[in-house]
């Protein structure tokens, strides 16, 4: 029984009647819809016309599955829970991602990958529930999302560790060159004992950062300072720190490879009663909350990690629509100084 209240049922109009209104074919007014070019000025006058008078709303769902698409690309997180929402890094990535494809026709999907079952997530995006996928983390299992980059279109936003190949992009900083110039700001600031808390050298950042503040004092005609590797983390920063002190160690400058590691380290120097940058200067790897928010302030490389996400976003669409694009697309590099390397900035 229907109630006088309530408002009847409309069916929406059909791609048929749009084409009855237009005097088209379904099949013309169809390739109207669909941008193509094998159409009449007069038909795409007719057809659009007809559209605006029926209110039409193509049919999505249909379109997509007759293109086997699916107007989605999903964020691939292949990182233990905690450690994602413990660290900006992954924040800023995707902010700038989601902001790029509320531009566009498709939506953003974020997979965290299962600790219990990693297969699982690899399974989904096999099952053609995406059309592409960005890769985002410190470490990743590189041999699964490289060999799923010929099934799939992927971007990665750290170059894998993987000696396989694929056809797959990479979106990243050039990490070599970011400590480069974090190292060299130290050098020009007259320290001549820099020791590095780096990233586990299991990732690739890790590996690179290292890299270029070893070639750095190298070219400087300075011996390497104490290394030690940190877990990304303040608590790992603050332990590779201790463990630097704690063997006497002597040094005016300290290199972090993350602002997060930096900082933990700063709290254990302040606690020594180690002068900031007075008796070591410190400098680090990307420029967040923990950079700003430490006493001193951190000078840090800024890494344009929002941009980041944009242009993966973006790199990856361009592979999805068929575009040749470029096996590295570098994101630029910015030094902000600060008071932990020069007093009074």
């Amino acid at each position: 029984m229907t109630n006088d209240t309530d408002v009847p049922a409309v069916a929406p109009p059909t791609l048929l009647a749009v084409a009855q209104r237009a005097k088209v074919s379904r099949s013309t007014a169809s390739r109207v819809i669909n941008g193509s070019s094998q159409v009449t000025e007069e038909a795409i006058a007719a057809v659009t016309n007809a559209i605006s008078e029926l209110n039409y709303v193509p049919n999505r769902t249909a379109r997509n599955l007759a293109k086997r698409t699916t107007q989605s690309i999903a964020m691939v997180i292949p990182q233990q829970t905690s450690k994602f929402f413990a660290d900006p890094y992954f924040a800023a990535v995707i902010q700038g991602a989601a902001l790029h494809m509320a531009t566009t026709d498709y939506t953003l999907t974020l997979l965290i990958e299962s600790d219990d079952d990693p297969a699982k997530t690899r399974r989904f995006l096999e099952g053609g529930n995406v059309d592409g996928a960005l890769i985002l983390s410190h470490y990743t299992r590189d041999a699964d999302y490289v060999s799923l980059s010929r099934a799939l279109p992927v971007v990665f936003g750290v170059r894998p560790l993987s000696s396989d190949d694929g056809p797959f992009s990479v979106v990243d900083v050039d990490n070599v060159d970011s400590a480069v110039l974090a190292t060299q700001h130290l050098v020009d600031c007259g320290r001549a004992r820099i020791g590095m808390i780096g990233a586990p050298l299991g990732m690739s950042a890790g590996l690179d950062r290292t890299e270029g503040w070893r070639s750095t004092l190298a070219l400087a005609g300075l011996a390497e300072g104490p290394f030690e590797e940190g877990d990304l983390t303040p608590a790992g920063g603050a332990a590779a720190m201790v463990r630097i002190l704690d063997r006497g160690d002597s040094i005016d400058g300290l290199v972090a490879a993350t602002a997060q590691m930096a900082h933990g380290a700063v709290g254990v120097l302040k606690e020594r009663g180690v002068a900031i940058p007075g008796d070591i200067a410190v400098a680090t790897i990307d420029n967040n909350f923990f950079s700003t928010s430490a006493q001193p302030p951190l000078t840090s490389v800024d890494l344009n990690t929002d941009a980041k996400g944009a242009v993966m976003a973006e790199t990856l669409l361009r592979m999805i629509a068929g575009e040749t694009v470029e096996r590295f697309v570098p994101i630029p590099i910015e030094l902000i100084v600060r008071e932990s390397t020069v007093a009074g900035v």
